[in-house]
């Protein structure tokens, strides 16, 4: 499958610059909101005639749309095309152009053009050990993971890192408390299935007993010296911690490989050393910075009292990844709050000659923060932040409610067993909060509510998840073997009905929401992609009979192309859709 909009940029491109010697300008092109109007429009027309008009001698913008319409190079892409307004040209799609590419994905499948293999190295989710995840890693997690699929999708090298937090003062004090409260701990190791209230635990004694904090920051100085008890307590707390994210990452279907702050940490004393030596660190109030131009704040590589801070591990994860893994692409995905530190990182990296654009790419993702429906930070009563365990449980709960209340209503209809409903509950509910949360433009903060995630009716991942189930019981009630009819569609596909064409159209979109993606990372592309589609296929289904019309063999594969495409969609969102509801 090709980008569409790249070809169309290209031809548009030519005819531009074959009407009017010497322009280099490059062709504007959108898709259309209404089908009347085509499938696509080149807007340029009237930006051609504001810069160029009077060179040569054009009366209006029309008359730039009509030299670039008689100028557009022989293709088989583009059927005909309109002067619209003051100087639009509506762009139709070739019907022939339209039906090739749909047999060749009903035959070949889904396949992107083969572009450069980029090694990339994703940062995401990153909790805190001795603290569980909660509301606050929801958006990173999902975000990320989405992110890693698509990359992986189009043939890319993923690394998906997880920078978990587990290195630091904090672990002086959970030291302190488990020498206090498990003495043998060495020889009897305890099961400490609540470490978030171990954690308080030894805060409140940080804050409240000042020979206890003496301990804990002893043992931070022991830990970061290699003592081996320090070091066997610290181990036996982040592999707790682990196993409690595992189980969160396991319902979410994500995959990562650790690679926490502690990694990086014994890099730091050689990087300082080089960045010394090249005078890119000098001393300020006794600190070793790294100051950016035209920043006022510095990276602190060391601080005051020869500790390191998140400064010096950030400069050595990305030194790290560009240099030693030689990664082509890196992205860190955090909340739009951590911008100005991640901007001074990479300008450090690009004055260090680690990063080298644009053979090199790094970006950091952003997001908004996730409130309630009073738009302040989502909290439980007691003002703590909502556990995703916990939010977790309530999607599936509330999800096989809403399924049971449709099927005793008679408003649904389910072939499914108590236990399989059960699943599909979880399915559902899991994959609501990820769509809700992906549909948003990710720079802004949105309010968390269940009963918009699960509404049947709007933009929402159970309306995509129902339409999905209805697409794939055609082809079961039809009680035909798609395969055969696959391996036949070029002589069987006919589009000669709007509603076949329109949808049809939109499937081959496809490939370009997703290379738009690589370009900004804004993952609302392809929900609002799947939810355009869906609303076509209804429009297709409303107004063409499938099982027992003529042209049945035809509008089969036309929804099996629709299958195909919404399943690949949505399994890119990190949801998996069900045959059946």
């Amino acid at each position: 499958m090709e980008a569409i909009t790249q070809s169309l940029l290209n031809i548009f491109t030519t005819a531009i610059q074959n009407a009017f010697p010497g322009v280099q300008d490059t062709a504007i092109i959108a898709t259309t909101t209404n089908d009347s109007f085509g499938d696509f429009q080149c807007n340029s027309p009237m930006s051609i005639y504001k810069s160029y008009g009077k060179h040569f001698g054009l009366s209006n913008p029309r008359a730039a749309a009509e030299a670039i319409r008689q100028n557009l190079p022989v293709n088989d892409l583009v059927g005909k095309v309109d002067i619209a307004g003051p100087g639009f040209l509506n762009v139709f799609l070739n019907p022939n152009f339209i039906k090739t590419k749909l047999v060749d994905m009903l035959q070949n499948g889904i396949r992107l053009p083969v572009g450069e293999k980029k090694r990339v190295i994703v940062d995401f989710s990153s909790p805190n050990i001795a603290k569980e995840m909660h509301v606050g890693h929801l958006r990173s997690t999902i975000i990320g993971d989405a992110i890693c699929r698509i990359l992986e999708f189009c043939g890319h090298d993923v690394d998906r890192v997880n920078h978990v937090g587990d290195w630091g003062t904090q672990f002086g004090m959970l030291i302190a408390h488990l020498q206090d409260q498990f003495p043998d701990f060495l020889t009897n190791p305890p099961d400490l299935k609540d470490l978030c209230t171990f954690y308080k635990e030894s805060k409140k004694r940080f804050d409240s007993e000042p020979e206890f904090k003496s301990k804990a920051h002893q043992n931070v100085v022991k830990l970061q010296g290699g003592d081996e008890v320090c070091r066997t307590a610290w181990k036996l707390m982040c592999e707790i911690s682990r196993s409690e994210f595992q189980k969160i990452y396991d319902r979410l279907q994500v995959v990562l490989e650790e690679k926490g702050e502690s990694f990086y940490n014994p890099l730091i004393p050689r990087l300082v050393k080089e960045l010394e030596e090249r005078e890119l660190i000098r001393l300020d109030g006794g600190a070793k910075c790294f100051f950016i131009p035209d920043q006022k704040i510095p990276l602190i590589a060391v601080k005051s009292d020869g500790g390191f801070s998140y400064d010096s591990t950030d400069l050595a994860g990305i030194y790290y990844r560009l240099m030693d893994q030689r990664a082509d692409w890196v992205i860190y995905i955090t909340d739009a709050g951590q911008w100005p530190h991640f901007e001074l990182v990479f300008e450090a990296a690009k004055l260090a000659g680690w990063h080298r654009p644009p053979q090199t790419r790094v970006d950091h993702v952003g997001f908004g923060v996730v409130t309630g429906e009073d738009r302040k930070k989502l909290k439980t009563r007691s003002g703590d932040a909502v556990r995703l365990v916990d939010l977790l449980d309530e999607a599936k709960d509330r999800s096989l409610k809403e399924m049971k209340d449709r099927i005793a209503s008679g408003e649904e209809k389910s072939e499914l067993t108590e236990e399989q409903l059960s699943m599909a509950a979880e399915k559902v509910g899991y994959g609501a909060v990820k769509y809700y949360d992906l549909k948003q433009n990710r720079t802004t903060s949105y309010a968390f509510s269940f009963d918009r995630m699960l509404d049947v009716r709007g933009n929402s991942a159970v309306y995509m998840m129902y339409a999905y189930a209805r697409i794939a019981s055609i082809g079961r009630k039809a009680n035909v073997e798609i395969g055969g009819l696959i391996q036949d569609a070029a002589q069987l596909v006919n589009l000669d009905d709007p509603a076949e064409r329109a949808l049809a159209a939109t499937l081959l979109r496809f490939p370009d929401i997703i290379f738009a993606i690589l370009g900004d990372l804004m993952l609302n592309r392809l929900c609002d992609f799947l939810y355009e589609l869906a609303g076509k296929y209804n429009q297709f289904h409303h107004n063409c009979m499938v099982i027992g019309h003529e042209k049945q063999s035809s509008r089969l594969l036309l929804c099996e192309a629709t299958r195909m495409v919404m399943l690949q969609g949505l399994q890119l969102l990190g949801i998996t859709p069900l045959e059946r509801l």
